[in-house]
């Protein structure tokens, strides 16, 4: 591959990990974000922070992964309370005030944000086979915890609150449990990309990029492994490979975020599920 090609793979497996750490919380726990930038974001300003204090690059992705894991951890005690339309509007208020924070801070670099993050140190192919393996990793962990005790679980938690308590499960712990593991894990993705970047600012961890991860999830079907990686592939390289729709790519999401959700709420795994049946039929 060209440098181009590496640098596009590199950015599709950020996005991916991206995608299957908020498919833990909205796909498996049923719990709405419209504030995962944020969280992303934390990784990576604390890993540009301490990539420039000298840390190594091992040390400073595994304090983004724990630092957004623990801000995300204080965010879901706070939002226990509230849920479905609410938690929505929660957690949309936590992209906000991120961003606000940030912009007003010196030391993060306020508006201009932080440049010259120090190299990772690999080659880019290199790099790339690194996020290709966190990505990996996200995969299969995601996929280990669908199929495992808490997986089922949270698929209680996800379908029927009120039956879920009634069972006996202590709904708060499991999705405090799910938030933590879906922001740390987009803590790292954050990391990886300031890596990636040797750049960062504010405006990359808006409320737009929010709604470009729920519209991964949304798109590849809640709850689905397989459909949410095919539709964060799709979603990525569409811009790239089609240039003029990148001058749209919001409106494009927003459609394609609407139609999934009133026509198809499955997404992409509800109509290859579909096709499979056909098949069989």
């Amino acid at each position: 591959m060209g440098l181009y090609e590496i640098s596009l793979a590199t950015g599709v497996g950020i996005y991916i990990i991206l995608a299957v750490s908020l498919n833990l919380i909205t796909g498996y726990c049923g719990q709405i974000s419209l504030g995962h930038a944020a969280f992303y974001g934390i990784g990576a300003y604390t890993v540009a922070l301490l990539s420039k204090m000298g840390w190594p690059m091992y040390l400073t992705l595994g304090a983004g992964f724990f630092v957004a894991g623990i801000i995300g951890t204080i965010i879901g005690l706070a939002s226990l309370r509230v849920k479905e339309d609410f938690l929505a509007i929660v957690t949309m208020g936590v992209a906000f005030l991120f961003v606000g924070i940030v912009r007003q801070q010196e030391f993060l670099g306020g508006e201009m944000g932080i440049s010259g993050i120090p190299s990772h140190g690999m080659s880019k192919p290199g790099f790339l086979a690194l996020v290709c393996v966190f990505a990996v990793l996200s995969i299969l962990f995601s996929w280990y915890l669908k199929r495992s005790w808490m997986g089922f679980a949270f698929d209680a938690v996800a379908d029927d609150e009120k039956t879920a308590r009634v069972l006996g499960l202590d709904i708060k712990a499991y999705k405090l449990t799910a938030f933590a593991m879906g922001t740390a894990i987009a803590g790292l993705a954050g990391g990886l990309y300031a890596y990636y970047t040797r750049f960062i600012v504010p405006d990359t961890f808006g409320f737009i990029e929010s709604v470009t991860i729920l519209s991964m999830v949304a798109v590849g079907g809640i709850g689905s492994i397989f459909g949410v990686v095919i539709a964060t592939i799709l979603l990525v390289l569409m811009p790239e490979f089609f240039r003029f729709i990148n001058d749209y790519r919001l409106l494009l999401y927003g459609v394609l975020l609407f139609s999934v959700m009133r026509f198809a709420p499955q997404g992409l795994a509800g109509f290859f599920s579909y096709l499979v049946k056909k098949k069989e039929g």
